[in-house]
């Protein structure tokens, strides 16, 4: 009896735990209002998604570690300002999930090829940092992307879609 008592508590923890990890998964889904543009603000270090009638939802964010101006260079660990768009996703990325930013644009190009410059590029919201490799007493340090944690990540992740507008001011 003590048998059978013993074998459907572990059956009925493993499906416990079967069901608890199907959960556990980065990708959430969002059926709330459309986020129509995002806007950085990067001296107040603050992300807004906006829908049709104001803000969304708001998030603390952190920077390339030379966060003040405007990104020119490959290497100048500044984030972009400006006009630009979500134009694609990673959910393979390095960072948990992250999504692009369409920097550089032609006048970004131009600027660094009159300098004879590379203008630098792969600009992404993504999550992290990750323990042990990025330093995890800085706000502000990627190579000019914007981070937030990776539960916010994942929220963003599945409320914004390719094409959405971002601007980003100093």
């Amino acid at each position: 009896m003590q048998y059978i008592r013993l074998t459907r508590r572990i059956a009925l923890l493993g499906a416990v735990a079967t069901l608890l990890s199907a959960c556990a998964t980065k990708f959430r889904s969002y059926d709330g209002p459309q986020v129509t543009r995002l806007r950085l603000f990067k001296g107040r270090r603050l992300l807004v998604l906006d829908g049709a009638e104001g803000a969304l939802r708001t998030y603390p964010i952190g920077l390339g570690f030379a966060p003040i101006g405007h990104k020119q260079f490959e290497g100048d660990g500044r984030t972009p300002e400006g006009s630009y768009v979500i134009d694609r996703r990673n959910p393979d990325s390095r960072f948990h999930l992250s999504i692009g930013i369409s920097y550089p644009n032609a006048q970004d190009r131009d600027f660094a090829a009159a300098e004879g410059r590379s203008p630098g590029g792969d600009i992404f919201i993504h999550g992290g940092p990750r323990p042990g490799i990025d330093p995890v007493d800085k706000r502000d340090w990627t190579a000019g992307c914007i981070s937030v944690t990776d539960r916010q990540i994942e929220e963003i992740y599945s409320m914004v879609r390719n094409g959405t507008p971002i601007d980003i001011y100093s």
